[in-house]
């Protein structure tokens, strides 16, 4: 599976699109993302404390448990989409509890079936490995870690043991949406890690502009959008397709043609 993966960054910078599972019509706005251009969607679980997230998404995921959005809602979204998308990487992004809460063998068999090519599961540290990791792994599925600015030279080659797919740079040291990093920085971050690794790096964490990401685009391997697709999400309830490929297209192409 993560053979996916591995083709969407093979051909320049790639666009990762995240929004949040039983937000809305799921289904036809992760349509919207893939007709827009994006490369690779994150598809966020819903859990009741994001402590990595923003207000938007957090929002997003008490609008989806509100909806009564589970575990189940999620991997039948993500099974239709392979369905439809049979090509496009598909990441779930979440947090420990719903992901091994009925064991990690559980969770990797579940998402195999469902198609999906590998997990970002943000409170979950190299040290906890062994509790999703090797089940993930046996399964083709990759594990996606997170690298952020407090990262050193020291920590980092623990975070990239075992990882795969690609490495998740949180160009600042906070929560989704709040914030920017200055590009001097992330230039510097992103050359730094590519020293430690071969695996394409993502810089995502307060990207929200075109100009932003060709910027971004421009050093590192991807660029990952959330919270302003969430914002969409809010703002157009049921029309939120349209205004989501419409900013997909603009994103896509600015980091498409950035070098």
């Amino acid at each position: 599976m993560t053979n996916r993966l591995s083709t969407a960054f093979s051909n320049g910078p790639a666009l990762v699109a995240f929004i949040t599972a039983g937000d809305g019509d799921t289904d036809a706005n992760l349509d919207a993302l893939v007709a827009g251009g994006a490369n690779v969607i994150e598809l966020g679980m819903p859990f009741t404390d994001p402590m990595a997230d923003g207000p938007a998404i957090q929002a997003a995921n008490i609008r989806a448990l509100g909806n009564g959005t589970k575990t189940a809602d999620v991997l039948t979204i993500a099974t239709d989409f392979r369905t439809r998308h049979p090509e496009v990487p598909l990441v779930l992004m979440g947090y420990a509890n719903p992901m091994i809460r009925r064991g990690p063998e559980w969770f990797a068999d579940a998402l195999e079936a469902a198609g999906v090519d590998g997990v970002i599961c943000v409170d979950l540290a190299p040290e906890e490995d062994e509790d999703l990791g090797p089940a993930l792994r046996a399964k083709g599925i990759a594990p996606i870690r997170l690298s952020t600015p407090t990262t050193d030279d020291a920590r980092l080659p623990q975070v990239l043991d075992g990882s795969a797919g690609f490495l998740y740079y949180v160009s600042v040291a906070g929560i989704t949406g709040k914030q920017s990093a200055a590009i001097d920085s992330i230039e510097a971050n992103v050359r730094r890690i590519k020293q430690h690794t071969d695996l394409p790096v993502a810089v995502g964490f307060g990207v929200r502009e075109p100009d932003q990401a060709r910027e971004i685009a421009r050093i590192a391997d991807g660029v990952v959008v959330g919270s302003a697709f969430i914002d969409l999400v809010e703002k157009y309830g049921s029309d939120a397709p349209q205004h989501l490929q419409a900013l997909t297209a603009k994103l896509a192409d600015a980091v498409h043609n950035a070098r």
